[in-house]
């Protein structure tokens, strides 16, 4: 007989019956219920308490910065790359690792510090801003090429202007000029109208533009010629 057309005595019945008989497995359910439910809350706290003092570490990372104590950006900044690699803030130190090797003049180790940064970055956006500033870095050491490569790895919809500018300064220095030039007017067609490197921009388009009309210097051939030419006349 189904369950279902069973009188309320028998189906008492069989819901008792089945409870003597699962009582076990209902109390383990429970339990793990209960400790999976705890356990999450834990993780939730734990999580919440590792952002918050990353971000108390990364307040003093700034503040060392600011007052130029080189020593303790280096230990605190080593401190969240280590302890708090999963966060934000340990990319975050890293970049401001590259930025004082920069000022030092060490391009290896902003390097270095950039390329760590960009594999922590986790987010896509976050990761296009470390390449734009890898590739910035790689044009300082004079691999134009590897600076391109970075750029052409960003999103054509992250940081438009910036990256047309880098890439023109980079086919400059491939000698590409026209392809530079086509870059630094993307960068410009890009940039905000407030942006403070839009002026830069315009200076480096125009100095393309200047280098192009510029006549041509005379070959020791040419000279050659005018002068015999002026010692037959």
């Amino acid at each position: 007989m189904a369950f279902d057309v069973l009188d309320e005595h028998e189906q008492g019945e069989l819901v008792q019956k089945w409870l003597r008989e699962n009582a076990w497995s209902i109390v383990i359910g429970v339990a793990a219920a209960l400790a999976l439910l705890f356990g999450w809350q834990q993780w939730k706290v734990h999580r919440v308490n590792r952002v918050k003092e990353a971000t108390a570490q990364y307040q003093a990372l700034t503040e060392a910065v600011t007052a130029k104590k080189d020593a303790d950006v280096a230990t605190i900044a080593d401190g969240l790359r280590k302890d708090f690699q999963s966060t934000v803030y340990a990319a975050f130190a890293a970049m401001q690792q590259a930025d004082a090797a920069v000022i030092k003049g060490d391009l290896t180790a902003a390097a270095e510090h950039l390329q760590w940064a960009r594999e922590h970055a986790g987010a896509d956006s976050l990761r296009s801003l470390f390449d734009l500033r890898l590739a910035r870095v790689k044009l300082a050491q004079g691999d134009a090429d590897g600076a391109i490569k970075l750029l052409d790895g960003i999103a054509k919809t992250d940081y438009v202007g910036l990256v047309n500018e880098i890439r023109g300064d980079a086919l400059v220095k491939l000698g590409r000029s026209d392809d530079a030039r086509a870059a630094y007017q993307e960068a410009l067609d890009k940039l905000d109208p407030q942006a403070p490197n839009r002026v830069f921009v315009q200076m480096k388009l125009d100095d393309l533009a200047t280098t192009a009309l510029a006549p041509a210097a005379p070959s020791s051939a040419t000279d050659t010629t005018v002068t015999a030419e002026k010692r037959g006349s």
